[in-house]
């Protein structure tokens, strides 16, 4: 990665606007301090010692270190805000940005400290530290001092001059970056969940139905639409289905069956809005002050992370249900009085074998986990600052849950996964439709069907593993189901 030379002709002008205004009067971020401090003005010969200050004031996160994917995302972030040229940093803050990146150099930013405020002040303030020469990094599969780390990759520490302290600390790059990956990941999981569903349908004998085209029209909602269209695509031709389309009692499924593509596909809605919402921030400048081409530097709330909280908590309640309806399928393939002929627990010997019931245990702890994490994080507020900050978003804790919740569907689907595969094999001698039976084939290149009790944990962790990869993922061709 490097900076163009838009980037860094856009720098250099908001640098020199910058410059020019620490000669004159005070002004926000540039000769004052900071906060509830703003009223304090900075002499000339210590304000390179406000702008190190600063930084390790506000490096004051407690609690484990968060992920170097999030912090790798929330440094590129921050260096794209600063090519914007909107913040009047020198391009070499930049640079050193995306050196430690180059480096591999992963800043330790522990898990608590942002409120979503002023942005990520905590967070970007550890990932900062880095480039003082300052703090814990991650490099080479090791935790290190940041000296070491530069020293061996070749890099030199760098000296923040007026308003750099608050421009590599002011945004809300953590949130985004984990937003981002959290559309990325519900995007791959919304595909499997409809992959998966259509398993349960086979392992429970139950109709293609309601998945129709024409029935879907009659809703035209467009989540709704493409959940239903995977999960005919994925049943299409299937011996088990047509094996109960005539002379069959039941006279119609339940409704975590035959409503899967309304849940589903709200939540596909839902991540589309979401998604919107994390381009807009990709397209934002989130300083404060701003630094204008007219000469102007404003303050202003750009760095205010509600339209990120917001969505990160809507698409953890939307995905929360995603979960939640995944449990009452499994749940109902695992009864012998609701799933049509299926052993109880899918066990083998009876009594003796208690088969799934326990992964089903496993299944819904994490989906009432999640009904916990689905409580909006952004409907809170803390004054802080001595109520200069007297409205903060929780946006970042909002994010974190959101990436908890994840996992937890991820693990939730993992299990169903398991559970249908086995009933379609119990369902034996009828066959599986051609995509069903490929990823149940899938599955078993590494997770054993039908027998005596084994160690579950295991089976269930190759289905997660499966589900993080590559290769289990959906194309639709002209109605066809793909498997990659």
């Amino acid at each position: 990665m490097e900076l163009t030379e838009a980037a860094i002709g856009r720098m250099e002008k908001a640098r020199a606007i910058v410059e020019r205004l620490a000669e004159g009067e005070p002004k926000y971020g540039v000769s004052t301090g900071f906060g509830a401090l703003a009223t304090v003005s900075i002499p000339p010969d210590r304000r390179q010692a406000l702008q190190a200050a600063l930084v390790r004031s506000h490096a004051a996160g407690m609690g484990d270190p968060v992920e170097d994917d999030v912090v790798r995302a929330m440094i590129l972030l921050r260096a794209r805000t600063l090519a914007l040229g909107a913040s009047g940093a020198r391009p070499l803050v930049a640079q050193a940005m995306i050196d430690l990146l180059n480096a591999g150099i992963s800043p330790i930013v522990p898990e608590y400290g942002s409120l979503g405020a002023s942005g990520d002040l905590a967070p970007l303030a550890h990932g900062a530290l880095a480039l003082l020469g300052e703090g814990d990094v991650h490099h080479r599969g090791r935790r290190r001092l940041a000296a070491d780390a530069l020293d061996e990759a070749g890099l030199e520490p760098i000296t923040l001059v007026e308003k750099e302290g608050l421009a590599v600390t002011n945004g809300t790059d953590a949130i985004l970056g984990m937003l981002c990956l959290a559309v990325d990941d519900a995007r791959r999981l919304l595909a499997q969940a409809d992959m998966i569903a259509a398993l349960t349908v086979e392992g429970l004998l139950a109709s293609d139905g309601p998945f129709a085209d024409d029935l879907q029209q009659l809703r035209p909602h467009p989540g709704q639409a493409v959940s239903a269209a995977n999960i005919r695509a994925m049943l299409a031709g299937s011996p088990i289905v047509a094996s109960h389309k005539t002379d069959d009692p039941r006279v119609q499924d339940a409704y975590s069956i035959r409503c899967t593509p309304s849940v589903h596909g709200a939540a596909r809605d839902t991540l589309e809005h979401v998604d919107r919402v994390a381009e807009n921030e990709l397209a934002s400048a989130i300083d404060n002050p701003m630094v204008l081409p007219d000469g102007r530097v404003e303050s202003c709330g750009n760095f205010h992370g509600a339209p990120l909280g917001f969505a990160a908590d809507f698409l953890a309640i939307a995905l929360a249900e995603v979960g939640a309806i995944a449990e009452r399928r499994m749940d109902r393939l695992l009864d012998q009085s609701r799933s049509h002929g299926l052993p109880p627990f899918l066990a083998d010997e009876v009594g003796v074998d208690s088969g799934l019931m326990i992964g089903h245990y496993t299944a819904a702890a994490m989906a009432s986990e999640n009904k916990r994490l689905a409580v909006p994080a952004s409907v809170d507020s803390l004054p802080t600052s001595g109520m200069q900050e007297d409205h903060v978003s929780m946006a970042w804790g909002a994010a974190r849950k959101l990436r908890k919740v994840i996992d937890n569907v991820r693990r939730i689907l993992a299990v169903e996964y398991v559970v249908a595969a086995r009933a379609i094999d119990l369902r034996q001698p009828l066959e599986p439709a051609r995509a069903t039976g490929l990823i149940v084939g899938l599955l078993r290149e590494s997770v054993a069907g039908p027998g005596p009790d084994r160690h579950l944990s295991p089976d269930l962790s190759q289905a997660e593993a499966l589900l993080m990869g590559d290769t289990l993922q959906l194309e639709l061709d002209g109605g066809d189901a793909a498997i990659t």
